[in-house]
């Protein structure tokens, strides 16, 4: 097959053939339509964001594909399957708290690094080998447009923090880094989820009003100025009433002040999920005071990716139109053109843009 290979940090992808993959028990092989490029790729690969990954290595977070051959476990796949393979794979001999690598993407600790060495290569190939258990059956809909369905490799990041926070319909949510294309995603699946309103701050105007053109009054835009202060006064004026939750996406280039602005504007007995990259690259930490966590019984957890079921609630979300991809703006590249993608998705990154990568065989 054909895919597209990092054959070093800071060298553009090499397409190239390369070894069919070969699943075995426990595993389904997928022929790759549609996998999403994530605005922030270049820097993976150029080494920037300091990713786990181990070159030579066919990168790519998850893809919509159409099943080739499944194992002898599989009692309901069947080839021929339109479906969404997610990146996210955890370890089978734990539980309670299972190792997690994102297949062709990155990995957590000594654990998760030995499930990449299995389980190594990613969707910007034409056939990726997925666990069984991470491959879900698509509507017949996703077919007409393999490529605007990528974008579940973003919602399903915002649905697992908004399952986490467990966000219940009617509440107020803040989510922190807003006017990004992960916190963007996280904006329109709030409402869909039936939010009462979503304030939503950035830095960036053009993307603050598209967000308040798409979704109308109950988003509540608001100009951060890098003030802590202020900005944390503006945010909770603009709730016009208790905030909930705040779910914090901001990239690692954000600064910690603005994510704890953020965070403390969460009501008593409120809830802070944090799933962004704040620290990642260095910086100060995220210091939130004590005595105001506990005096107001507020409940901080991280969240890294999300839950297996989240796969099946956010396809359920978009099957029954509650979620809508149709206003997405998506560009669609051949796999020949894998670094013109990438560049592509590092300069559209903005709220509802979506690189898309094609790797259909020839």
């Amino acid at each position: 097959m054909r895919a597209a290979v990092l054959t070093q940090f800071g060298a553009p992808l090499t397409v190239r053939e390369v070894p069919d993959p070969e699943a075995g028990g426990g595993e389904v092989l997928v022929e790759v339509l549609a996998a999403c490029v994530p605005p922030y790729a270049v820097e993976v690969f150029s080494g920037e964001r300091r990713y786990p990954l181990v070159p030579p290595v066919v990168p790519g977070p998850g893809g919509v594909g159409r099943v080739v051959h499944v194992g002898p476990d599989a009692t309901r796949l069947r080839a021929g399957d339109l479906v969404w393979c997610d990146s996210t794979v955890r370890s089978r001999d734990d539980a309670l708290t299972p190792d997690i690598t994102l297949q062709g993407w990155s990995s957590r600790g000594d654990g998760g690094a030995r499930l990449a060495r299995h389980l190594r290569d990613g969707a910007f190939a034409e056939l990726l080998r997925v666990p069984t258990e991470n491959v879900f059956p698509l509507p017949a809909a996703a077919e007409q447009d393999p490529a605007r369905w990528a974008a579940l490799c973003v919602y399903a990041i915002s649905y697992g923090g908004l399952l986490a926070g467990e966000l219940e319909a009617g509440e107020t949510l803040l989510v922190s880094g807003a006017t990004g294309n992960l916190g963007s995603s996280a904006v329109a699946l709030a409402l869909a989820m039936g939010a009462g309103r979503v304030v939503a701050p950035g830095r960036n105007p053009a993307a603050l009003g598209l967000l308040a053109d798409r979704f109308g009054p109950r988003v509540r835009p608001v100009r951060l100025t890098g003030d802590e202060a202020a900005d944390r006064a503006a945010m909770t004026e603009a709730a016009d009433g208790p905030i909930d939750m705040v779910l914090d996406l901001l990239p690692p280039s954000a600064p910690s002040s603005t994510a704890r602005a953020a965070a403390m504007t969460v009501r008593e007995y409120g809830r802070v999920v944090l799933m962004g990259g704040v620290g990642m690259l260095g910086g100060d930490d995220l210091a939130l005071p004590y005595p105001w966590i506990m005096r107001n019984s507020i409940t901080v957890r991280g969240q890294w990716m999300y839950p297996r079921a989240a796969n099946v609630g956010i396809i359920r979300l978009l099957t029954s139109g509650a979620l809508d991809l149709a206003p997405e703006r998506v560009r669609s590249f051949p796999l020949d053109a894998v670094n013109d993608a990438v560049a592509y998705a590092a300069a559209h990154g903005g709220p509802f843009d979506r690189t898309a990568l094609t790797p259909l065989r020839g």
